[in-house]
């Protein structure tokens, strides 16, 4: 018999490479984000990328990545780098900043 892990909570960070400021992309995160059921947040950085910080569970941000990596987006995405941690906690729902 196998047994199953739980799904536990997870934080994914996304530096998202591209044309991906200006043009609704941290709104568009947001509501995806909102879908799966993850807390967070989508901020633009100085530098043109976007970072996205999210937690839940794992199949759920693993979903958001490939939205975010799928071609769907608003403006365009060239690169999605990212970086798993265990989930803080902190948040509370998904907001733009």
């Amino acid at each position: 018999m196998r047994h199953t892990v739980v799904d536990q909570p997870v934080r994914v960070t996304a530096w998202v490479h591209g044309r991906v400021q200006g043009v609704g992309f941290r709104w568009w995160t947001r509501a995806r984000a909102r879908e799966q059921g993850l807390t967070g947040y989508a901020r633009n950085l100085n530098d043109g990328r976007v970072e996205v910080v999210a937690e839940g569970s794992r199949s759920a941000c693993d979903t958001l990545l490939d939205l975010l990596r799928s071609g769907t987006t608003p403006g365009e995405v060239s690169t999605v780098v990212e970086h798993w941690t265990p989930a803080k906690g902190t948040f509370e729902g998904f907001e733009e900043r």
